[in-house]
């Protein structure tokens, strides 16, 4: 009977995840590939792209190349050197005598207090002229018609209704993108792709546009695209200087600010290989997991949740194979391979719409436990000051 109650509950928060995935694809709109601005070259908006670096002269040249070679003549890309000791330095210098858009931005000691990669962008921030904002990472790479499609994204959801036809009660201020994700072990293809399960299967996408509740934001680090009033008003990186998310807490400090906050897809507008291999992935995770959360709490529930309705049924599953029931299936086997079923039938949705290896539709349950235990040992890193950003320690 236990059984049954506990494959029961499996199955509920499988159809639970598995309709609001469906909904959120349907409201995770990608920008019109025939885009065009309707402004003239001299009225479009200056893109003041801000880029973070340090030791990254095997992505460096990559990414500022894909963003110069893109449709889009108005913008600059500001690069901040935070006291690399590679080839990072001598590389942008080369690139910003071949083309005046590119601007290296010479590191000073990092304030007490501030986290790394946060003062790297406040500083490039600092320095643009640009009316918009996009901060990105080093290892992201853009595709020609990336920043053009990109405006026009925000176009059409600053022009949008709210829920019901209303009006917008609040100006558009940020909107970001997950760029294609690439995966090239098996460690990456575990934790990399639960970035979307989290995403779709807990944020009702439809509230997100509902409200500026904090709460209901999202964003990804590697596209925030920030309008220069918006940015202000939020304070800037000094309102999250000690974060290791600002995914997280850029969108949250907009909402704050009375700004409205938005997603679109931008799956064929730029990739990133996040990490390379099992170690890089898990330390990288594991840097802002439990921040991302904020609550142990709701680290404590979700943890319950996915070893309760997401590991559990496969191991009945797969005890119910051991032992040769499925010829005669219990009432608990029989929910737990519905419960399986709805899962996978989740993760080959998300696996097709985000090109991700479709192996990882049958990795779920492992996908699951990685990101459980990555969560913990971010609460440890957290809890005892070891979480670090290209080897500076948060807050030092």
């Amino acid at each position: 009977m236990i059984l049954v109650v506990a494959m029961g509950l499996a199955v509920l928060l499988s159809v639970g995840a598995l309709a609001l995935t469906l909904a959120n694809l349907r409201l995770y709109c990608p920008s019109p590939a025939d885009a065009t601005s309707p402004e003239s070259d001299s009225d479009a908006p200056l893109v003041s792209v801000c880029v973070p670096a340090r030791n990254e002269e095997a992505n460096i040249e990559a990414c500022v190349r894909s963003l110069l070679a893109g449709d889009v003549e108005r913008i600059e890309v500001l690069v901040y050197d935070d006291q690399s000791d590679d080839d990072t330095p001598r590389i942008l210098e080369r690139l910003a005598a071949e083309d005046h858009r590119v601007r290296p931005l010479a590191a000073v000691p990092l304030p007490e207090g501030w986290n790394g990669k946060q003062h790297a962008c406040w500083r490039c921030a600092a320095e643009a002229r640009g009316s918009m904002l996009l901060f990105t990472d080093a290892d992201v790479r853009f595709e020609p018609d990336c920043i053009r499609r990109a405006l026009a994204a925000w176009r059409a959801l600053d022009d949008a209704k709210g829920p019901g036809g209303r009006e917008p009660e609040a100006p558009l201020g940020l909107v970001s993108t997950f760029p294609r994700q690439i995966t090239a072990s098996l460690g990456e293809a575990l934790l990399v792709p639960m970035i979307f399960f989290v995403l779709f299967a807990y944020l009702p996408m439809f509230r997100m546009r509902g409200t500026t509740d904090p709460a209901a934001s999202a964003a990804c680090g590697q596209f925030l695209l920030v309008s220069r009033g918006c940015y202000d008003a939020l304070g800037g990186h000094t309102a999250f200087k000690d974060t290791m998310h600002d995914g997280v807490m850029m969108p949250r400090a907009a909402r704050r600010a009375g700004y409205r906050t938005d997603l679109f897809d931008g799956t064929d507008l730029a990739s990133v290989r996040m990490y390379a291999g099992w170690t890089a992935t898990w330390r990288g995770f594991a840097k802002n997991a439990f921040e991302g959360l904020g609550s142990l709490g709701l680290l404590v529930a979700l943890t319950v949740m996915h070893l309760l309705g997401h590991a559990l049924p496969w191991l009945v599953g797969l005890a119910g194979v051991i032992r040769g029931q499925w010829a005669d299936p219990s009432p608990g086997l029989v929910l737990a391979g519905v419960a399986i079923a709805l899962q996978v039938l989740q993760r080959l949705l998300l696996a097709a719409r985000f090109r991700l290896p479709l192996a990882t539709a049958v990795l779920h349950p492992l996908g699951v436990l990685a990101m459980t235990a990555v969560q913990w040992d971010s609460l440890r890193r957290h809890a005892t000051g070891t979480r670090s950003w290209r080897g500076r320690v948060a807050g030092a």
